[in-house]
């Protein structure tokens, strides 16, 4: 027996309808299988952004309490204030705030045991360390790390310093006193401050990669610091 269906005749096999239900639900499950892998491929690639912005964070952050925990100060009774027409002591520990634009972040200079030796120079020993933020294309901020051996010869950042992170968006240090009075800036050789070097150091990093943004904190202890000086 036949059958008609929309004036097309099959004989025992599929009609037009069925073909088209077909291919229609073929579709369908081909877009989402599709669907599916883009968005499986669009996840990953943003959890390992996120993991590498994660990483970078870490490694940046470990950076900087290494250097700060083999802080190198000058201690009593060998050290003094420096007079006016006197070199200042060269273990002094200095932080400040520069200003980018609408941006503000935190400046530290300080001595350490923490030098990073880089071929063909594979000397040792007390280094001016450096940390500071500065500007690239885009709106963007990197931090450097400036290392310099003693006697300290450099004073202004270089362009050939090392890049410690890209992608900053908050630098921020603070600074505890002895009696626990919380700075933004510090200065060993200022009178204001009573020659004292802090005893802890507190610091904020985020890191944007423009999808996300992730924050790190920690507070340091130094293992030496210098008291007022009365």
């Amino acid at each position: 027996m036949k059958k008609e269906i929309f004036g097309i005749q099959a004989d025992g096999g599929f009609t037009l309808i069925e073909i088209l239900i077909a291919i229609f639900i073929f579709a369908v499950l081909i877009t989402t299988v599709f669907g599916s892998y883009r968005s499986v491929f669009s996840n990953t690639e943003t959890m390992d952004r996120d993991m590498d912005l994660h990483e970078t964070g870490q490694n940046c952050l470990q950076r900087i309490i290494l250097d700060l925990e083999s802080i190198h100060l000058s201690m009593p009774p060998r050290y003094s204030p420096s007079d006016f027409n006197e070199a200042p002591d060269p273990y002094r520990f200095v932080s400040d705030v520069s200003f980018s634009g609408n941006s503000t972040f935190s400046r530290l200079r300080f001595a350490s045991l923490s030098h990073l030796p880089f071929f063909p120079d594979l000397r040792e020993g007390i280094t001016e360390i450096v940390y500071y933020v500065q500007p690239i294309e885009d709106g963007h901020f990197i931090l450097k790390r400036s290392d310099n051996l003693y006697p300290f010869i450099y004073i202004k950042e270089k362009g050939i310093d090392p890049v410690l992170c890209e992608g900053i968006q908050t630098f921020r240090l603070r600074f505890y006193s002895h009696d626990g009075t919380e700075h933004d800036e510090w200065d060993s050789e200022s009178e204001a401050f009573k020659y004292e070097t802090p005893k802890a150091v507190e610091i904020k990093i985020e890191l944007t990669n423009d999808l996300t943004t992730q924050s790190f904190e920690t507070v340091v202890v130094l293992p030496v610091n210098r008291k007022k000086k009365e």
